[in-house]
């Protein structure tokens, strides 16, 4: 499968959200991709757990997932422990699961474009500890 990017929670998140401060920069990003954008079952968990209470977020969320626009990238076991250096490395952030899933696929699938809201993180992570991540929507002046 050809990828662009990868997709992040808070990204998702913004573009379901008409009141998320990223909610119009995210909407325009989102117009750009060839899609589907991958992302891991880690962010995925993330997202119907961060929309779990509100019903109608939910079902936008499930339908922004299932309409082609995300795919779900798998990790098997075997790939965990390169998970686990990540976040050694970045324990100083720190680093949390779903992140250091988007890092690894980045190194695996030949991507370096990340659709996140969440800069601070993705200026300072390294894809196989050299090259930057293309950060989409740019950074908020």
């Amino acid at each position: 499968m050809l990828v662009e990017g990868l997709v992040d929670t808070g990204a998702m998140i913004a573009m379901l959200s008409r009141t998320d401060r990223w909610h119009s920069e995210c909407r325009e990003s989102f117009k750009s991709f060839r899609f589907p954008l991958i992302t891991s079952e880690a962010v995925l968990t993330e997202l119907f757990c961060m929309v779990a209470d509100d019903r109608a977020a939910t079902e936008a969320a499930w339908a922004l997932v299932r309409s082609g626009a995300v795919a779900l990238a798998p990790i098997d076991n075997g790939e965990l422990g390169e998970i686990q250096e990540l976040m050694n490395r970045y324990r100083d952030r720190p680093m949390d699961f779903a992140d250091a899933t988007l890092v690894y696929l980045a190194r695996r699938e030949s991507v370096s474009t990340v659709f996140t809201v969440d800069h601070n993180d993705f200026e300072t992570y390294r894809i196989e500890g050299k090259r930057r991540f293309r950060i989409l929507p740019a950074r908020k002046a």
